[in-house]
């Protein structure tokens, strides 16, 4: 693949903004846990190699198993996440793949597993990832 420009230094201010929405979510209440199933779980969505492998680091050096890990594009086909996280998951798919819009059945869900306010921090944290995804992806950053 060949080299593309650095958001960060051809739009300082733009990269800088993202800078901050990220110091957003480290001040809010979703849980560690939460915000790496959101930000694995869309960056598999979007195909996103660097956040997939940025994401998946921090969330084992939090204490995520790998089991965990290894089958979140499953998720619904196993016994290892909570109703939680379930809730949680559904909403990340629906809001990255937001053309089919968040189903009344999900928001329903989620609002009754999480609350309002909690869900609109996923929110909030879905739309960050989906953010630093595009960025990777159209600038082609890859894993170290």
């Amino acid at each position: 693949m060949n080299a593309r420009l650095d958001i960060k230094q051809q739009e300082p201010e733009a990269y800088s903004i993202m800078l901050n929405f990220e110091k957003y979510l480290g001040k809010i209440e979703l849980t560690q846990t939460h915000k790496n199933l959101i930000k694995i779980r869309a960056s598999q969505l979007n195909g996103c190699s660097y956040c997939i492998d940025m994401h998946t680091k921090e969330a084992r050096a939090a204490g995520e198993t790998d089991q965990r890990i290894y089958v979140l594009s499953s998720w619904r086909d196993t016994p290892f996440f909570t109703e939680k996280e379930r809730a949680i998951l559904a909403a990340t798919e629906e809001v990255t793949f937001i053309q089919h819009r968040l189903s009344e059945a999900t928001y329903t869900q989620a609002v009754n597993a999480l609350g309002e306010k909690y869900l609109a921090q996923v929110m909030m944290a879905v739309i960050v990832i989906n953010a630093w995804n595009r960025i990777g992806i159209a600038t082609e950053m890859m894993p170290a």
